[in-house]
């Protein structure tokens, strides 16, 4: 039987089939160029099948910033103890500002007086003792406008002779030793922040006097461990007050806390705290603890091409691409990503420029 001898029916579905073979094939094509959801980026090939909604590449400052509730107070408290054995007769008042030479406190009407320094005091001095412990011990004596010796690590004769004029200033007994637990170190002027001993309660064996915290007012922030890249130490913040004024402000300290839950079957959770220094402590007046907005920086790029994030399209060979509308035709052009903020992110790329359209995946 010859092919004209077929029936017309089998020639028609052999037709047929080799159509539908040919529309799948040029289907599966325009697929691979269009690039509805990602692929490799082909400048020399065009597609005639838009995508169904575009954006422009804009030029701007983008700028990925976070704000966070904070707390304004003096900072965390520090505790003080007295080695000394008494009867509490004194105490300075809390919210009350010292500095050297004052009294904290009087165990048996007998001054406790702040002295600068970082090295806690550990023992008495005498005559003859040496150590850095003396060198910070003279070195108050001295800025308090006392002489005769010499600023060093040793205790000598003509040291205590400046202790005694220092004591009989202060009404103690003339011994020209310092005894353990007569003064008390800090860094820097102190707030007393709270009482931890009445007046009249007897004391002794290290027991808890005051709280203290550092005069200037600072603000704390417990940020989400994912946040961190927002707590860079030496960054500038902008905090706002509930008064409406804005401050700038400075992270002048960040650390890893645990954080127990409400209840005690909660979790506990590990936040990053961040301590903000406040440089205009004269715009914090009448305010002295406060909730108030930190707004954080965590990065700035000036002047540079933006797309929105949503117009990135993942590449098959990796990396991102845009798809590049021009009239009637699309193509996609890889791109290289920068700082992302505020949905949108800054991209490089060969032909691309403010005002260039790009499409936006459905």
């Amino acid at each position: 039987m010859t092919a004209a001898d077929r029936p017309a029916g089998r020639r028609t579905r052999r037709a047929g089939l080799a159509l539908a073979a040919v529309l799948a094939l040029a289907a599966a094509v325009t697929a691979t160029i269009g690039l509805g959801g990602g692929g490799r980026a082909d400048d020399e090939t065009a597609s005639a099948v838009l995508p169904p909604a575009t954006a422009s590449v804009t030029r701007q400052t983008l700028v990925d910033s976070q704000d966070e509730t904070g707390e304004l107070s003096h900072g965390s408290t520090t505790a003080v103890s007295t080695r000394l054995s008494g009867t509490v007769t004194a105490m300075a008042a809390v919210g009350k500002t010292l500095t050297r030479g004052q009294t904290m406190f009087a165990i048996d009407n007998d001054p406790v007086v702040l002295l600068y320094g970082s090295l806690p005091a550990y023992r008495a001095l005498v005559s003859g003792d040496e150590g850095a412990d003396v060198e910070q011990f003279e070195r108050n004596l001295s800025a308090l406008g006392y002489d005769g010796f010499t600023v060093d690590d040793e205790y000598t004769d003509a040291t205590a002779d400046a202790v005694k004029e220092w004591q009989e200033d202060l009404g103690l007994e003339e011994t020209g030793k310092l005894a353990l637990g007569r003064v008390v170190y800090a860094t820097t002027p102190i707030r007393v922040d709270a009482h931890e001993a009445a007046i009249g309660a007897g004391v002794g064996g290290n027991a808890a006097i005051l709280k203290y915290t550092g005069t200037a007012r600072v603000v704390t922030v417990d940020l989400e461990t994912a946040d961190q890249r927002i707590a860079t130490k030496g960054a500038a913040v902008k905090v706002k007050l509930p008064n409406g004024k804005t401050v700038t402000g400075k992270i002048s300290g960040t650390k890893t806390i645990v954080q127990a839950g409400e209840e005690t079957s909660d979790e506990s959770e590990t936040k990053i705290e961040v301590t903000i220094s406040l440089a205009d402590q004269r715009a914090l007046a009448g305010l002295d603890e406060a909730s108030v907005t930190v707004s954080f920086t965590a990065g700035e790029r000036k002047n540079v091409l933006t797309v929105p994030v949503s117009a990135l399209l993942a590449l098959s060979e990796g990396g991102y691409g845009v798809e590049v509308v021009d009239g009637s035709t699309s193509k996609v052009v890889a791109v290289k990503t920068g700082l992302f903020a505020g949905g949108r992110v800054e991209v490089s790329g060969a032909g691309l420029t403010e005002k260039t359209t790009v499409g936006m995946p459905s």
